[in-house]
């Protein structure tokens, strides 16, 4: 896989474009103010009405419409959620927008699964970032940047290559690295990582030990602990210098426990499951079954939202995150 670094884009490119930033949530506003401060003159932010367009106004940007922004732009980048971003294109941009212009997308699912069908005359690249956007601001004004990823869908003018490395230089990646993907395989490893490894499965892996312990007769408190709180501990040391020299800094014994059970967890059968999530993914069934449950108003995960927030450990944590003030200016929505 090539990486492309700064020296490797034309930061100049971005800087004439008038760029469109459609929404202002976690990426939106990390998207919108890296661009501003890399030299993008002309920028607008675009959305929803209320709280997103004060936000984007309070930080001294052009606020409009979805449709006058497209008018306007040469180069948009959506970061609504993934299943309001076919409405917002057939609503609000397909017939708006300029011929020849740039559509980018921050994931790739809505061109993956064929929701957008773009107008063959635009360029449609994807410049995904490997962090979340308040990381990917906070590394920008440090001085740095996250990895990013970039790939090319529609290549109408010739140029998108060179745009989206420039666009991705101006967030910051071009300081870490920029890798060049395709939209399915962006798609594919970031849905199956979600499900099972980052949210699915260290979600249910923390109820689960919780569980254990606490109808073992263990204190709750001692299962919040040593079942949810010191995961961030190990995770750390993981993202810093990862699996193998974590296992250095732990003790033997939690190495060695690590060796005999940690198979027991992660079993023949469990690698099976995470073959056929990735097999639902691939085959499409789990967009279909996402937008599905949007028609329908969402029942289902509200339903299953409720039920997590009732959680006993959800109690247990409230209680001791308030012995914990300093925990409270990481919480929050990672949303576009």
């Amino acid at each position: 896989m090539r990486v492309y670094y700064e020296t490797d884009t034309d930061p100049g490119l971005i800087r004439t474009r008038r760029v469109a930033v459609l929404g202002f949530g976690s990426q939106g506003h990390a998207h919108a103010l890296n661009l501003r401060d890399s030299g993008v003159k002309e920028i607008a932010v675009a959305g929803r009405p209320g709280a997103t367009a004060a936000k984007a106004e309070a930080e001294g940007f052009r606020v409009l419409a979805n449709t006058d922004a497209a008018r306007w732009a040469d180069v948009i980048m959506i970061t609504a959620p993934d299943e309001a971003q076919a409405e917002i294109y057939r609503r609000d941009l397909a017939s708006q927008m300029k011929h020849g212009a740039a559509l980018l997308f921050a994931h790739g699912f809505a061109i993956h699964f064929h929701l957008i069908e773009p107008r063959p005359d635009l360029d449609i690249a994807m410049i995904a970032p490997k962090g979340q956007g308040h990381a990917l601001r906070r590394e920008y004004t440090r001085g740095g940047g996250v990895p990013g990823l970039i790939a090319i869908h529609q290549d109408a003018t010739g140029n998108a290559r060179d745009l989206a490395l420039s666009y991705a230089s101006a967030l910051g990646h071009g300081r870490a690295g920029i890798m060049e993907t395709t939209f399915r395989e962006e798609c594919e490893t970031d849905l199956f990582s979600e499900q099972a490894v980052l949210c699915g499965g260290l979600v249910e892996l923390i109820r689960a030990g919780f569980d254990t312990l606490v109808e073992a007769g263990y204190a709750p408190e001692i299962a919040y602990f040593e079942c949810l709180h010191e995961v961030k501990l190990i995770v750390d040391r993981i993202y810093e210098s990862g699996i193998a020299r974590m296992n250095t800094a732990i003790s033997n014994t939690a190495e060695y426990g690590e060796y005999v059970a940690g198979p027991r967890i992660v079993t023949k059968e469990t690698r099976q499951e995470m073959k056929r999530i990735l097999d639902d993914i691939q085959s499409g069934r789990f967009a279909r079954d996402w937008m599905g449950e949007n028609e329908r108003g969402l029942p289902w995960f509200k339903a299953m939202r409720a039920r997590a927030a009732q959680h006993p450990i959800e109690e247990v944590g409230e209680r001791l995150r308030a012995m914990m003030p300093w925990l409270s200016a990481g919480e929050g929505k990672d949303k576009n």
